[in-house]
């Protein structure tokens, strides 16, 4: 059985949402990812660092990009501060002048977050296709609060 847009459709019944099915969708959405952005030599850590850089509206404070990353990928701090000195060596963001605490992208940095988010929407754009709107709007809110009960788990263990 196929969709309008010849997908395949699976006519075994939906699973209930549980860490394994977020989990198997995380993971295939981050091969599509990370498959797009080897063609801007970047890593999976290092776009989402980059693009907390790219979006900002100026010079970003190192420790505070550090600690976005850390926050939202659940990765150790050295790790991280390892991918910023490889964007810093790569020309993708460098020091501000004023204040060497701050990071600002580059030219090349922005074009590598801007076109590898460019080359990664249409496949964005047909892995979302046909699932209603409705359907989405309940899976933020379903996922959202999910992660919001996860970290405070986090936190309760620290």
């Amino acid at each position: 059985m196929t969709n309008s847009n010849s997908t395949p459709m699976s006519t075994a019944p939906a699973p209930a949402l549980n860490s394994r099915v977020i989990g198997l969708a995380h993971h295939a959405a981050r091969a599509v990812l990370e498959h797009v952005l080897v063609g801007y030599g970047l890593t999976f850590q290092q776009s989402v660092t980059l693009r907390l850089a790219a979006i900002a509206d100026g010079p970003v404070e190192r420790d505070a990009l550090v600690g976005q990353v850390v926050d939202s990928l659940k990765v150790d701090e050295a790790d991280i501060r390892a991918v910023v000195e490889e964007l810093v060596a790569a020309k993708l963001v460098a020091p501000d002048p004023e204040r060497p605490s701050r990071l600002t992208v580059t030219e090349a940095g922005l074009e590598a977050h801007t076109g590898s988010t460019a080359a990664t929407a249409p496949l964005s754009a047909r892995i979302y296709a046909d699932i209603p709107t409705e359907d989405l709007a309940v899976a933020g809110r379903v996922l959202t609060l999910i992660t919001e009960r996860a970290n405070a788990e986090l936190t309760a263990t620290k």
